[in-house]
């Protein structure tokens, strides 16, 4: 029953999150200068005229810095699997962009400080990761598209012995196949 409530309530707040389309932008002027005077520009309406890594960028909401799925990375408390309110709607977002491309699939990597055991370290980590995977599956995808790996404490994103470097390596990745 828990599940079903949740499973309308996260449904409910990715419809509210429903993107809406941008308007046209209208042409920059552009100087000519032969006379120094401005004048519209005259790519046809459409026209991408943007180099070919804007380009790129536009086209992939993965790669779009401006776009909630850029962020990869879910971050935990101390010796902590629960998935925080902060990173929640980057779930969601992945979540949601995942059942509207059903060819995608992600593995998601738990990782841990250095902390604890090596043994420990791999269970929180796969802990941690199965924690979104459950996340996910609650917002509709699919759990054959989704893999999860533990790291532990194998593949730190800081070296530092201090805490805030221990909670950057407190985290689960999430990689598309084939990136």
């Amino acid at each position: 029953m828990k599940k079903v409530v949740l499973s309308c309530v996260l449904t409910g707040l990715l419809a509210g999150c429903a993107s809406t389309p941008l308007e046209e932008q209208k042409p920059a002027a552009v100087e000519d200068r032969a006379t120094g005077a401005q004048r519209p520009d005259t790519a046809q309406p459409g026209t991408d005229t943007r180099p070919a890594g804007g380009a790129a960028v536009a086209a992939d909401p993965l790669k779009d810095p401006s776009n909630i799925l850029s962020k990869r990375s879910i971050y935990y408390d101390f010796d902590s699997f629960l998935v925080k309110d902060e990173y929640k709607p980057i779930v969601q977002a992945h979540a949601n962009y995942l059942r509207q491309h059903s060819e995608r699939q992600v593995i998601l990597q738990g990782n841990a400080d250095e902390r604890g055991s090596r043994e420990y370290n791999l269970a929180l980590g796969q802990k941690r990761a199965e924690s979104v995977k459950r996340m996910m599956e609650l917002l509709g995808v699919s759990a054959s598209r989704i893999e999860t790996v533990s790291f532990g404490e194998e593949k730190p994103r800081c070296t530092e012995h201090n805490e805030a470097c221990w909670s950057q390596n407190r985290r689960t990745d999430i990689v598309y196949r084939g990136e």
